[in-house]
């Protein structure tokens, strides 16, 4: 996710990662009301298949409204956001339903999963770093999509969008750039979910909110630590 968060920061388009993680959500919850199982394929397909119309959506208002674009993509989140609550209004385990896909389950992912999704971030990756260039807009969102797509089951709404932001905000605070920034980017993602899993084995609480209060501690703490040490370089 990192060097996909670092696009969005760039681009100005921060909340685009909620919108489109909602969209994906969406389309989960709604698979799951007209009777399939969540970790059933056709889910899969369904939200992936969602968050990239969404994508196209998104990409098409971007070449005829780019002022309104962030508003546009709040708009957008809440529309999703609302319709799923709607979905799961009259369902027994709605609540637990939404919680999961907000806080995620991090916990209980199998390694099956793991490798399957860990395959498709390496091939993002791969046509990332390999034709970024020749992408475009409509690339780009598609690519963002599947990434998406593929971690909100797994981490849930809040740590998507966590994961995306908090390590491109804080190397873009220390003036970062190139491999450097990525290098730092990942270390601050890997230390924060390090913490946030070893303070869940020590405490009872959801997993999603605990690794996203890590992430920012950690981002916080370097910012603030290698800003002093660059300052003192001077």
């Amino acid at each position: 996710h990192v060097p996909l968060g670092q696009e969005v920061l760039k681009r100005g388009i921060v909340f685009i990662d909620l919108a489109i993680a909602q969209i994906a959500g969406l389309g989960i919850i709604a698979a799951y009301s007209f009777g399939f199982e969540m970790d059933g394929p056709v889910v899969q397909l369904i939200a992936g298949g969602s968050a990239m119309l969404g994508a196209v959506l998104l990409n098409w208002t971007e070449s005829r409204w780019q002022q309104g674009q962030e508003a546009l993509i709040g708009v957008i989140f809440i529309l999703a956001a609302t319709t799923g609550i709607l979905l799961l209004a009259n369902n027994p385990h709605g609540g637990e339903h939404l919680q999961e896909l907000l806080s995620g389950q991090i916990l209980w992912v199998n390694w099956p999963r793991l490798l399957w999704v860990g395959g498709l971030y390496a091939v993002i990756l791969l046509i990332w770093f390999r034709f970024k260039a020749r992408l475009g807009s409509l690339g780009f969102y598609l690519l963002f999509a599947l990434s998406v797509t593929a971690s909100v089951q797994l981490v849930g709404v809040y740590l998507v969008f966590s994961s995306l932001i908090i390590p491109a905000l804080a190397t873009s605070r220390l003036g970062l750039s190139g491999p450097h920034r990525l290098r730092w980017g990942y270390l601050m993602g890997i230390i924060g979910y390090i913490a946030g899993l070893m303070l869940l084995t020590m405490t009872d609480l959801p997993s999603g909110p605990m690794i996203v209060w890590c992430l920012a501690i950690v981002a916080v703490m370097v910012v603030f630590l290698k800003g002093r040490k660059q300052g003192k370089g001077r």
